[in-house]
């Protein structure tokens, strides 16, 4: 979203004062890009993690408020639903067990949180989707108080200028029409944030692009909204639907949806932020007082509020991030394909595939996406969703093959050598990546414990409600475990 939003109501002028300083943000952009005055000598990772907040009962709790106060920890922040809160990690490097640090982070804080949470009858649960939500949860009385989620639903509400219809066709089929988007709550992701150089950040950009898809079917774990059984990775469909800005003519002419994979590779990551700029209509035209021009040459560094905020509204599932952090200006991968969970240790077991396999690609001196059409990754990127470790993909020099064997015997080798020029020790690297390769030996990840669970559970005569109630406690005891999701046994 990015910085905080209280107006209520925007003019035409307003819109327009905003248009010129997103443009004019992104000639200084272009000017600092040109000039290298990027810090990138010792980059660093983020993590983001979103988290559901259920009842004692497993249904969900809508109490963030509540639970950020009791929790008193700024590293837990709000999200849109009244029912999620976030994590946000303090970034670090990878080198120097860098991602046990982080999962000791991460773990140390729920394992604080939780007991607080408790106190005010909630406790928090790392899923892509919460099983046990319905319809009647993520109406606009769910919305989080924080003013600025509401004034989204209604601007895009209002570009829509009808109510969202959601449609997925998976196992079973879901049809639910909605006069708000917090159905897009629902989402809960992590995020995985990788610094980069200017001159680097089109090859990790274009190969976390080209890896989308082998990314969402190991990690998979969404297979269940609102009591149906959809595909592998439900919340992607549902992301994109549920923030559509489009009506239905406007899809028609080929208008470009705000939740994007994109349409081309790139060059520069000026190229995603002209592309934001020129397709994508204003959503929140806030407007600081700075002047970037005049902060640039006056030797500083300019925030470029107006073009963060729009970036933040384009919603690409890898996103170009500039910030600033102690008046130096840098640039990262936000990398959101990926669900909540199942565990900590498998969240971390993601960040890893995905950190090494995008550094071992973007250093290639032929590199996939020169061996690939986008059109072949956005497929890719279709079947993971859709499929999960049952996917087909296609890769260069392989052709078409299943997304488990490409990974164990292509993607894995080149992730850990990746992992090694990001300076990750070796046994982070045996344990981490080892979880993604049992994944495919095993055929489980989260989502297909999740739908065999419940499968189970119906078989022996509960109903959807009675199994998805059911498997969600005994998910949230395995994830307590921190056992990686591939041992867990369907009981």
């Amino acid at each position: 979203m990015g910085a905080e939003v209280e107006a209520a109501h925007f003019t035409r002028e307003d819109r327009k004062q905003h248009r010129q300083k997103v443009r004019r943000g992104l000639d200084v952009l272009a000017r600092m890009l040109t000039e290298s005055r990027f810090d990138f000598e010792r980059p660093m990772a983020g993590l983001e993690i979103e988290l559901n907040l259920v009842d004692p009962a497993f249904e969900p709790a809508l109490r963030n408020a509540e639970v950020l106060e009791a929790i008193a920890d700024p590293e837990f922040q709000t999200e849109l639903g009244r029912f999620n809160i976030e994590i946000n990690v303090a970034p670090r490097r990878l080198a120097d067990f860098g991602f046990s640090s982080f999962e000791q982070s991460v773990r140390a804080s729920l394992n604080a949180a939780d007991p607080k949470a408790e106190e005010v009858g909630a406790s928090t649960v790392m899923i892509g989707i919460l099983p046990t939500l319905r319809p009647e949860h993520v109406t606009a009385e769910a919305t989080s108080e924080n003013p600025r989620y509401s004034l989204l639903d209604r601007q895009i509400l209002d570009s829509r200028g009808e109510d969202i219809e959601i449609v997925i066709d998976g196992v079973e089929r879901l049809h639910v029409v909605t006069d708000t988007i917090m159905p897009e709550a629902a989402c809960t992701s992590t995020q995985v944030h990788l610094q980069v150089s200017p001159d680097d950040f089109a090859g990790y950009w274009n190969a976390a692009q080209a890896i989308a898809g082998v990314q969402v079917a190991v990690g998979a774990n969404s297979p269940f909204l609102f009591g149906k059984n959809l595909v592998a990775e439900s919340r992607i469909p549902l992301f994109e639907q549920a923030t559509d800005t489009r009506a239905e003519e406007l899809k028609n002419q080929g208008v470009r949806p705000r939740v994007w994979f994109g349409e081309r590779w790139i060059t520069s990551i000026f190229d995603l932020f002209e592309e934001n700029a020129r397709y994508f209509g204003v959503l929140l035209p806030v407007s600081s007082e700075e002047d970037p021009v005049a902060v640039l040459e006056s030797g500083g560094v300019p925030e470029l509020s107006e073009l963060k905020l729009h970036n933040g509204t384009v919603y690409r599932w890898n996103r170009p991030v500039y910030d600033t952090h102690d008046g130096a200006p840098h640039l990262r991968v936000e990398n959101r394909v990926l669900p909540a969970g199942p565990t900590v240790v498998d969240t971390m077991a993601n960040a890893a595939f995905f950190a090494g396999l995008v550094r071992a690609l973007a250093g290639q001196d032929r590199p996939v996406w020169s061996q690939m059409s986008f059109a072949a990754a956005a497929d890719n990127f279709a079947a993971g969703v859709r499929s999960g470790l049952d996917a087909e993909v296609y890769w260069p020099g392989v052709g078409q093959c299943t997304v488990t064997e490409l990974v164990v015997r292509r993607l894995l080798p080149l992730a850990a050598d990746g992992l090694r020029q990001w300076e990750v020790e070796e046994s982070e690297i045996t344990r981490l990546l080892g979880i993604v390769e049992q994944r495919c030996l095993t055929g489980r990840n989260g989502a297909t414990w999740q739908v065999e669970q419940v499968a189970r559970a119906e078989r022996e005569g509960a109903t959807r409600d009675e199994a998805l109630h059911a498997m969600l406690a005994r998910y949230t005891e395995l994830m307590h475990s921190n056992e990686p999701a591939h041992t867990w046994e369907v009981a």
